[in-house]
């Protein structure tokens, strides 16, 4: 199972805060630009933590949304 820094987390919960912002509201670039901005800062840093610690990237990208959108089931014994 992928093991997603505490950094990296912190991205994908940014990125997807975004998102739930950007969503709230009509269409405006100017008001979907900070979810942009975050979502390629995350998918930049799952590349290279992916990269840095010989992990598939789509298990690490899916464990980093589970710890921010499930984190009662993401918490290791």
């Amino acid at each position: 199972m992928a093991k997603p820094s505490d950094e990296l987390i912190e991205l994908a919960r940014a990125s997807l805060a975004a998102q739930e912002q950007a969503l709230s509201e009509p269409y405006t670039e100017e008001r979907w630009a900070p979810w942009r901005v975050a979502a390629e800062a995350f998918q930049a840093a799952v590349t290279a933590e992916a990269e840095a610690t010989e992990q598939g990237r789509h298990a690490l990208e899916m464990a980093a949304k589970k710890a921010v959108l499930h984190p009662e089931t993401s918490v290791e014994d």
